[in-house]
C-alpha cells in the first residue's frame, strides 16, 4: 500500500497536465457531495480543500439529520418536505452514521407556542413525512411527560409532543465517505490546498491558482477547467468577491457545549424554548456525552477561529438548569465547546431564526462565466443540493447528463444488503471485545472488515490504544493509507473520531503520534510538532483536558 503522502506528491506533480471538467473548492459536506455526484456521472473532477475534509462548517453543526420542524413557522414547507425525504435516504444509505433519534418537546405555560400550535406543527410534520420509516408524533399530558423524562421541570408543565428525527454522531465521516467515494469514481481530492486566485480571462473563470500548504516551500499550482464551483460555506464571499461585488453570505454563529451525564439527564433528546429569547435549542444524548445547543447570533469575526464565548456558554447552562432543575451545571462541567458559522444568505434585517435555510445554487452568468457559488445549505439536504449543482454543471458544460444515482447507491460504509446482519456477524467474526466491534462499525461501517483484516497482518495492530478504550491501533495507519488523512489532527478529529471524546483524546495523543511516526518514518521533531499542532487545534474547543494537562 502506497502512503497517502506519496500519492499526494505524484498527484501534484502531474496536475498541470491533467484535464478537468470541474474544479470544486471546499470539501465540507456540500463540496464532497458534489464531487461524489459529479464523479459518479463521469465528470473529471478536482476537489480542493484548504484544510481537511469536513473540517469546517460541517463539523460545527448540532449533528442532527432533521426535517426542520421549526421551519414550518416560517412557511418553508418545500424545505421541510425536501429535508424529510433526504432524512429517509440517509437512514437507508448510511445506516452506520445516521440513526433515528427520539425527541421530546415539553410545553410550558410560559412558552411562546401553545399546545394547539405545537400539535398542528406535528400533524403537518407527519403529513410531510408520509414516506417515513419511523413512527409519527404523540401528544403527552404532564404526568406522562414526567414519566418519560423525570428530570424535567414540572412547574408550569402542560404536557409534551414526541416525535422522531435523525442523528449523525459524526457528520465529519459523511464528508469523508463522500470524498473517498468521489476518489473511487475518478475524482482527484487534495486537502491542505488553499485557493488563492481565480484564473480569469475576460469575463470567464477558467481555473484556479492554489498553494500546497503541506509543502515546506508553499509552492503554488495552477489548474484549468471550464467550470469552477465555489462551495466554501461562510468563506464564499472571499472567493466570489474576486469577480463580483455582491455580498452573498450573512452567516450566524452557533455554539454548543459538551457535558458528561448529569442529575436528571434525559435518555431522549429534549427540544425546548430558551426562556430568555424563545429560541429553540436541544439537549441531546450524543457520543456517550450530552450536546447542548445551539445559539444563533450574527457574526462578522474571524471565520477560521470561531470560539464559543462566556455569554453563550452561560446562556446554554442557565436554561438547561431551568429545564432540568437538578442538573446543577456550571462552567466547570463543560468538557469542551465548539462553535461555527452557518453560511446563510445575506439579509440586512430581521431575526436570525427567520433567515431561510434553503440553499441557493448561484450561477454567476451572464456577468461572469464558468463560476457557480453555493449559498447556504443544510447538512440534511446536502445530497439534493449536490444533485442540483451537478445538474447545472452538465447544462453549463453542454454534456449529456446520465442522471444522479446518489439517492439509490449506499455509502462505502454501507455496502451490504442487510446492515444489522453485517454488524452482528462482524462482532462474531472479528473476535474483538463487543464494545470495540460496535464502535468500529458505528464509524467505519462495512469497511470495518477491511480495517480488521489489514490489522490482523501486522503484529499488535488489534491491540487497543493506550488512553482510548474500544480502539485498535490499526486505525491509525488505516486513516493515512485508506482515508486520505495527512496529519495527526486529521486522524483524531475526522477519522477515528477520538478527539470528540470527553477527554479530546489528550491521554491517547502521545501513543497515536508514535503510531503515526512509526508508520510514516517521522523523526522525533516531527512527532512533537504534530502533537503541538493538535493541542493548538483544541484551543478553539476550550477543552478542559488541555487546560488541565
Amino acid at each position: 500500500m502506497t502512503s497517502s503522502s506519496a500519492i499526494r506528491r505524484r498527484t501534484l506533480d502531474r496536475l498541470a497536465s491533467e484535464q478537468f471538467d470541474a474544479i470544486i473548492i471546499g470539501a465540507g459536506i456540500n463540496g464532497a457531495g458534489i464531487a461524489r455526484d459529479a464523479a459518479m456521472r463521469g465528470l473529471r473532477v478536482l476537489l480542493l480543500e484548504k484544510g481537511d475534509i469536513g473540517e469546517g462548517t460541517t463539523a460545527w453543526s448540532t449533528r442532527l439529520i432533521h426535517g426542520g420542524l421549526r421551519y414550518l413557522e416560517h412557511c418553508e414547507v418545500p424545505l421541510v418536505r425536501e429535508s424529510l425525504r433526504e432524512r429517509e435516504l440517509l437512514f437507508r444509505n448510511a445506516p452506520h452514521l445516521v440513526k433515528p433519534l427520539h425527541f421530546i418537546v415539553p410545553i410550558y405555560e410560559t412558552g411562546k407556542r401553545p399546545p394547539w400550535l405545537i400539535r398542528l406543527g406535528m400533524l403537518g410534520y407527519d403529513t410531510l413525512s408520509f414516506d417515513r420509516s419511523v413512527p409519527g408524533h404523540r401528544m403527552l399530558n404532564a404526568d406522562a411527560t414526567i414519566q418519560r423524562a423525570p428530570g424535567l421541570n414540572a412547574h408550569g408543565l402542560r404536557g409534551a409532543a414526541t416525535y422522531y428525527d435523525g442523528q449523525v454522531t459524526f457528520p465529519e465521516r459523511i464528508s469523508v465517505e463522500n470524498a473517498l467515494s468521489a476518489s473511487d469514481h475518478g475524482a482527484t481530492v487534495l486537502t491542505y490546498t488553499r485557493v488563492d486566485d481565480l484564473v480569469q480571462i475576460n469575463d470567464r473563470v477558467g481555473g484556479v491558482t492554489f498553494t500546497d500548504l503541506l509543502d515546506a516551500d508553499q509552492r503554488q499550482h495552477t489548474v484549468h477547467a471550464p467550470l469552477t464551483i465555489n462551495v466554501t460555506g461562510p468563506w464564499v464571499d472571499q472567493l466570489a468577491g474576486q469577480v463580483a461585488s455582491t455580498r452573498y453570505i450573512g452567516g450566524t454563529k452557533g455554539s454548543h457545549i459538551i457535558v458528561e451525564s448529569f442529575p436528571g439527564a434525559p435518555t431522549e433528546a429534549i427540544y425546548v424554548e430558551n426562556e430568555a429569547d424563545g429560541r429553540p435549542y436541544f439537549i441531546v444524548p450524543w457520543n456517550g456525552l450530552y450536546l447542548i445547543g445551539t445559539t444563533d447570533f450574527r457574526y462578522t469575526g474571524d471565520l477560521d477561529q470561531v470560539i464559543a464565548d462566556d455569554d453563550e456558554i452561560d446562556y446554554l447552562i442557565a436554561d438547561t438548569n431551568r429545564v432540568i432543575p437538578g442538573a446543577g451545571l456550571s462552567r466547570e462541567h463543560v468538557r469542551y465547546t465548539y462553535s461555527g458559522v452557518r453560511p446563510l444568505p445575506s439579509v440586512d434585517e430581521g431575526a436570525e431564526s427567520g433567515i431561510t435555510r434553503q440553499h441557493i445554487v448561484h450561477d454567476h452568468a451572464p456577468d461572469v462565466l464558468g463560476l457557480i457559488s453555493i449559498i447556504g445549505g443544510k447538512l440534511t439536504t446536502y445530497r439534493n443540493l449536490a444533485e442540483q449543482a451537478t445538474d447545472l454543471a452538465f447544462r453549463k458544460l453542454g454534456r449529456p447528463d446520465p442522471g444522479s444515482k446518489t439517492a439509490i447507491i449506499p455509502f462505502p460504509g454501507a455496502n451490504t444488503e442487510d446492515f444489522k446482519r453485517f454488524a452482528a456477524k462482524f462482532q462474531v467474526w472479528s473476535q474483538l471485545p463487543v464494545a470495540t466491534a460496535k464502535r468500529l462499525v458505528s464509524i467505519y461501517g462495512t469497511q470495518s472488515r477491511q480495517l480488521v483484516e489489514r490489522s490482523q497482518t501486522i503484529p499488535g495492530m488489534l491491540d487497543p490504544i493506550n488512553g482510548a478504550p474500544d480502539t485498535i491501533k490499526g486505525e491509525i495507519s488505516f486513516a493515512f493509507d485508506y482515508e486520505a488523512a495527512q496529519t495527526l489532527t486529521d486522524v483524531l478529529m475526522r477519522r477515528t473520531m477520538l478527539g470528540l471524546n470527553a477527554d479530546n483524546a489528550v491521554p491517547a495523543v502521545d501513543e497515536v503520534a508514535t503510531l503515526a511516526a512509526d508508520h510514516h518514518g517521522w523523526d522525533e521533531s516531527r512527532r512533537q510538532r504534530e502533537i503541538e499542532d493538535y493541542l493548538d487545534y483544541l484551543a478553539r474547543f476550550r477543552s478542559q483536558s488541555v487546560e488541565r494537562a
